[in-house]
């Protein structure tokens, strides 16, 4: 049975070159994937596409036919998309593979509060599939930045009703220092909490510890996954990770 993992997260934190990544690596592991891209505004997809909403909805065609801005015709294009639903799973369900590697929007927003959205997943096969959550590193490198993008994709966890994997995209940009740091954050609530503090108390640092507080008790205060699209470090966490979620941790590799 054929799984869907949807790469989401904030425009520019690398979504297609984690898919393409990932299909890469998954590839070398024996294990077939097949890519699918929901942006029909994309320009360059540094993939090849299997399945592309592309050939039903183009964002430059509701543009010419409605009269639109990018930003209205990629609202009404999300609409669209959903109307195609059938006729893309439809081509979905025929292919044989143990992974869709499922590329979403640039624009998070598109995905995450568009109804559109859960139509589609629903269509798609809601029990099969899984949000990779892609932390920005330009974001969470401070501890407040990091609790605000714990805030985005607990929203997206609670929009969608489904498990997620928390990964850090871009780890290669991060100093090593950085690196550790952040990941320390994401393991140990305390040492986030005093993070915080070291800096002289605001309004907004008693917010932050609140929030932290709320995340740490609704569960959605996770590690952070740090993964290199291009040095492809990280990938054996992340499937071991997706695997948790599909499988209780069975391993589909091929012996």
């Amino acid at each position: 049975m054929a799984r869907n993992l949807y790469f989401i997260g904030t425009a520019g934190c690398g979504k297609s070159t984690m898919v393409r990544a990932f299909h890469e690596w998954m590839a070398s592991q024996g294990l077939d994937t097949v890519t699918v891209n929901l942006d029909p505004g994309a320009e360059r997809v540094p993939y090849d596409i299997d399945v592309d909403v592309r050939d039903w909805i183009r964002l430059s065609d509701v543009m010419d036919e409605h009269g639109l801005g990018p930003n209205g015709a990629q609202v009404l294009a999300a609409d669209l998309l959903a109307m195609n639903a059938g006729e893309i799973r439809d081509v979905m369900e025929p292919i044989n593979t143990n992974y869709f590697l499922i590329d979403t929007p640039g624009q998070m927003e598109l995905f995450t509060f568009r109804e559109s959205a859960r139509v589609l997943i629903d269509a798609f096969g809601r029990e099969d599939s899984a949000l990779a959550y892609l932390n920005d590193p330009a974001l969470v490198k401070t501890p407040s930045g990091l609790i605000s993008s714990v805030l985005l994709s607990a929203t997206a966890q609670f929009r969608h009703v489904l498990p997620f994997v928390n990964i850090l995209s871009k780890s290669d940009l991060l100093s090593p220092e950085e690196l550790e740091s952040i990941v320390a954050w994401s393991l140990d609530p305390l040492a986030l909490y005093e993070a915080l503090m070291a800096d002289p108390a605001t309004p907004k640092t008693l917010l932050d510890v609140e929030f932290m507080k709320g995340m740490e008790t609704i569960g959605v205060y996770r590690k952070l996954v740090p993964v290199s699209s291009e040095v492809l470090s990280g990938f054996e966490e992340i499937y071991n990770q997706v695997q948790l979620v599909f499988e209780g941790g069975e391993d589909l590799r091929p012996d």
